[in-house]
């Protein structure tokens, strides 16, 4: 199995990366569960270190995708490295946000490199590369299976500094990410929202609970 994977690997020209290399990213190596190994196409780089994770629904409100927006091309503007799943809604407007600007921005699947999911999103996964780096710990070969998404979050939030979670509902693989942020002593921020709105009630919670109000990209920097 080692040998085939590494004739894969080969073959589409994605390299990987274990715990014991010193181009592991090292915020990641921090984490109690960090993978193994990592495979990725794109670049690690040292920049990569100042980074914020951004996710939010598959589904977001016309509000939330210009909240989104604006945030990472401010952040953007700051250097920052914007991190997410590639997942449809406010994963995509980040990542296509961050390339837009002519940021950094590095993508965590839940498959496989050889897939590409949502296969809609074959744009962004073939940009990214070129502005940061497509990330998984799984075998090519691996399918988008639903079981594999929950557990790439704690990549995703491993990554980073801080998660923000632009919208959410009150059960959300967004919100999955953020209680994996919390665990590894890393910065919550969420974005409020209207209190009659389902996507907003995640947020609203998780700022309850103690999660830092966002209301500019001034009170990210602050922390």
């Amino acid at each position: 199995q080692v040998d085939q994977q590494l004739r894969l690997l080969e073959e589409r020209k994605i390299q990987y990366v274990t715990i014991w290399d010193s181009r592991y990213p090292v915020l990641l190596k921090r984490i109690s569960d960090a993978p193994i190994v990592l495979f990725y196409m794109g670049e690690l780089r040292e920049i990569h270190q100042k980074s914020i994770a951004v996710v939010g629904m598959r589904s977001p409100s016309s509000y939330g995708k210009m909240v989104t927006a604006e945030l990472v091309r401010q952040l953007v503007l700051h250097e920052i490295t914007i991190v997410s799943g590639m997942a449809r809604g406010v994963d995509s407007i980040a990542h296509h946000t961050a390339i837009q600007c002519g940021g950094e921005t590095l993508a965590v699947l839940g498959c496989g490199l050889d897939c590409c999911y949502p296969p809609e999103n074959q744009y962004i996964y073939d940009q990214i590369p070129l502005n940061g780096a497509v990330i998984s710990e799984y075998f090519m070969g691996t399918g988008p299976d639903a079981a594999n998404f929950p557990k790439r979050n704690r990549i995703i939030s491993g990554l980073s500094l801080g998660t923000l979670v632009v919208e959410a509902r009150d059960r959300s693989g967004a919100l999955i990410s953020a209680l994996f942020a919390l665990n590894q002593n890393r910065e919550v921020f969420a974005v409020p929202g209207n209190l009659s709105s389902p996507k907003s009630i995640g947020c609203n919670r998780l700022i309850q609970q103690g999660a830092k109000l966002v209301l500019s990209v001034e009170d990210i920097l602050e922390e």
